[in-house]
């Protein structure tokens, strides 16, 4: 399976990048430039003000059937089915734990989820919500016990700090990552004082100095 689903993300990768055709390689040389380059990035926040925010809220979801999600999200992920403003009078449901929530909307067969592609093999690439967890031999026996195809793999282990990764789709086809990033040190490029990390939750150990921001 793991090859496979190897195989299958290289394919990914190589239709992107022929889709990109011949004129994008300059425009993604430059894009790259800009992400790894700590003194761009610190100069692109310069001008930027700082934004009251605190943390991710939710991600909402447009789904077939709002009861099929809501118990996967409740059995496979742990998560908490909560009440919605009464105000909200269209078809869905809200769920909650480990200080995010989740938005389900009922569609119809006008609105679909552009994101989504339940025909494909399992790609990392492509695009994923994901969860932090702290015992992911814990998590990968509920998806073989839910019977959840899964994709795994680890990476960085060349680096000294391995992380775990699991992909599996939701009942809509959307992508769900579950890892242990907190192996995986944060060193921001550029902009250091710029970082809020909440207080009353988990974050990852953040590089202070050399190889970060001054």
């Amino acid at each position: 399976m793991g090859e496979a689903c190897r195989d299958a993300a290289a394919a990914g990768r190589q239709l992107r990048q022929d889709e990109a055709g011949g004129g994008g390689g300059g425009r993604h040389h430059a894009e790259n430039e800009l992400v790894g380059d700590s003194a761009v990035s610190t100069k692109l926040c310069e001008d930027v003000l700082a934004m009251p925010m605190m943390a991710l809220n939710h991600i909402s979801r447009l789904c077939e059937s709002v009861d099929a999600s809501v118990r996967f999200y409740v059995k496979a992920l742990g998560f908490v089915l909560i009440h919605r403003p009464p105000a909200l009078d269209f078809s869905g449901a809200w769920l909650f734990n480990y200080g995010v929530g989740i938005h389900l909307v009922q569609r119809d067969d006008a609105r679909r989820a552009p994101d989504v592609r339940p025909e494909t093999e399992l790609d990392p690439m492509d695009n994923h919500v994901s969860f932090q967890c702290e015992d992911m031999g814990a998590m990968e026996r509920r998806l073989q016990e839910m019977r959840i195809q899964y994709m795994k793999r680890t990476i960085n282990e060349e680096e000294g700090s391995p992380i775990d990764q699991l992909f599996f789709r939701d009942p809509d086809g959307f992508m769900i990552e579950i890892c242990n990033c907190e192996n995986l040190e944060l060193v921001p490029a550029g902009a250091l004082g710029r970082l809020r990390l909440p207080r009353d939750r988990h974050n990852p150990p953040v590089r202070m100095g050399a190889g970060g921001a001054e």
